[in-house]
């Protein structure tokens, strides 16, 4: 696989990354099962997926002792991305950016990966409570002890405001003008994928103006790019799909109309070639400093998922994604 750079510091990392979430947060709990992700994680590692992307929120905690055990046995291979801010509750999250917090988030962080440096630490959220500059301080003294390498955001959650259009991320781009004050931006981390394309109006050009690395969260639509959801099947409890609103029967349905253009281009590139591999292949093609960071617990879909980093979209496929429908949700 070929490497892509992540901010002035030129972090080399594989073209596509890893997201390791869905192992122990996120989506159906029944199907998350530790030595099956383990083996997903070494599989990344012996593919060139270097970026390993995870949180200490994650589980909590569960999926950084998860990626530290795999770190231990091939540290120098990997690009290790964690994340700071946010507070576990039973029922609810918090954002926490006190300095104070942030210095002992970080100490745990690295006992948990098995590691003695972060190569890149985000802030998941920037705490209301605390001036956002007064935390980037806090993540860059980190930096000047060693314990970590580059500093990245993760873009505002924007979920319920589709709609607005280029104005989605206004309030990330401003906590990203007044961290610059403090110290550089390495990378960025937001949600682009061929359904949520809204990243392209503002975001992804602003950080490539600047030489800001971009990380693609869920460039497969939380799975439903990848064509293997059927409408109406259901998810459990404690899926996040199973509250998101294009994830109704009747809106996974209706985009269907998405995923059936996906598999037309793939047929053209060969019979091996998933709707996946051209959601991925897609984010690829929109820059150089952009890395997709697909979720996946099971070494077939890390295969699958690395695989797209040598499928290159011709200038007509590249139409034909422009021309999908608009994905709806349900409240379209």
């Amino acid at each position: 696989m070929e490497r892509r750079t992540i901010g002035a510091a030129a972090l080399a990392v594989g073209d596509v990354g890893l997201g390791c979430m869905p192992m122990s947060w996120a989506y159906s709990g029944s199907r998350q099962r530790g030595e099956e992700s383990f083996r997903a994680v070494h599989r990344a590692l012996d593919l060139g997926s270097t970026l390993l992307d995870t949180a200490d929120m994650y589980g909590p905690f569960t999926n950084e002792l998860l990626v530290g055990r795999v770190l231990k046995e091939r540290r120098g291979e990997a690009f290790v991305s964690t994340k700071v801010g946010l507070l576990v509750g039973e029922q609810h999250i918090v954002a926490n950016g006190r300095p104070g917090y942030v210095r002992r988030a970080c100490d745990a962080s690295l006992r948990r990966l098995q590691t003695d440096v972060i190569d890149l630490y985000q802030l998941h959220r920037a705490d209301p409570e605390v001036p956002v500059e007064e935390t980037w301080g806090a993540m860059a003294e980190l930096v000047q002890a060693g314990k970590v390498r580059s500093l990245g955001l993760c873009a505002v959650g924007a979920r319920g405001g589709r709609r607005s259009g280029a104005r989605l991320h206004d309030a990330t781009i401003g906590q990203l003008r007044r961290v610059q004050q403090v110290f550089p931006v390495s990378a960025v981390e937001a949600e682009l994928s061929v359904w949520s394309p809204e990243a392209l109006e503002s975001l992804l050009p602003w950080c490539e103006a600047r030489g800001v690395g971009f990380l693609a969260a869920m460039p497969l639509g939380n799975g439903f790019l990848t064509g293997t959801l059927t409408p109406g099947e259901g998810f459990e409890p404690d899926d996040v799909r199973a509250r998101h609103p294009r994830f109704t029967a009747e809106m996974m349905a209706a985009n269907q109309p998405i995923v059936v253009g996906l598999r037309r281009i793939a047929a053209r590139h060969g019979d091996a070639v998933t709707p996946a591999q051209v959601a991925l292949a897609w984010v690829l093609s929109q820059g150089r400093h952009v890395v997709p960071v697909p979720g996946a617990k099971q070494e077939r879909w890390v295969t699958e998922n690395a695989a797209a980093a040598g499928l290159r979209l011709s200038a007509q496929d590249l139409a034909e994604v422009a021309a999908l429908p608009r994905a709806r949700g349900s409240w379209d």
